[in-house]
Formats: structure tokens, sequence, C-alpha cells
């Protein structure tokens, strides 16, 4: 599942990267929750949550539905 979910995130980059922003693969934990670090302009940006719940935790989630949620790590 994580070589899926690292593969997906390389889908997701190029979006991220157009803001100078990007993404990068923290974890997987054991309860199905990918975690994140933001970069670039999106690891400051007021909408980084935005960003993580709204984009990529749900391409994520349409992608493999059995994961349960993506959070972002500082």
């Amino acid at each position: 599942m994580e070589a899926k979910v690292k593969e997906a995130l390389e889908d997701i980059r190029p979006m991220l990267q157009r803001d100078g922003g990007d993404v990068e693969f923290v974890e997987l934990t054991d309860e199905n929750v990918v975690r994140v670090k933001l970069q670039g302009h999106c690891a400051g940006c007021p909408y980084s949550q935005m960003t993580v719940k709204n984009g990529i935790e749900r391409i994520l989630k349409e992608q493999y539905p059995e994961i349960k949620s993506v959070e972002s790590v500082v």
C-alpha cells in the first residue's frame, strides 16, 4: 500500500509545484493514516489544511478507499 500511496503523491505533486509548493511522504500508519509534509509555499500557506484535506486526502481516498485520512506533519 505504501508504494501505491507514494505513486499517487507523484501524480498530485505537479499541482502543488505549480504554486511553488511540494509534498513529501512521511509514513503510512497501521491505521491507514497517511502522513505528509508540505514544502515550499505550501508549508506556510494559510490554506495548507484545505490543500491536505480537500486535495490530497480526497484524491487518495478516491483511489484507495482503505485510507482513513491524510495528516500534515511539521
